[in-house]
């Protein structure tokens, strides 16, 4: 099954009343296909489907906030944008 992948490593550190947290997210994004060229049907075309709606999504994301105007950035309209909105917006480091 071809899927996106997201590990998140979330590391805490307490030293002398000090607290420093980190977060590494390691994404493997499923390519974007044709539907027209690989004739998918059935679940591998709604699978398709879903792969291409995501992909889209987190392509209008990075638009919105590339964008010089202020706007509404739609992070749920996927759950991929979702999980990974606290490190695209601009708090993150």
């Amino acid at each position: 099954s071809r899927s996106h992948l997201v590990v998140t490593v979330s590391v805490t550190k307490s030293h002398q009343g000090k607290v420093t947290r980190g977060k590494l997210n390691l994404i493997d994004l499923a390519g974007s296909e044709r539907i027209c060229k690989t004739e998918a049907s059935g679940s591998r075309l709604t699978e398709a489907k879903s792969i291409n709606k995501s992909l889209a999504a987190l392509g209008n994301v990075i638009q919105a906030l590339g964008s010089k105007e202020k706007r509404h950035v739609p992070f749920r309209d996927s759950k991929l944008t979702y999980l990974l909105q606290d490190c695209l917006n601009g708090s993150s480091k």
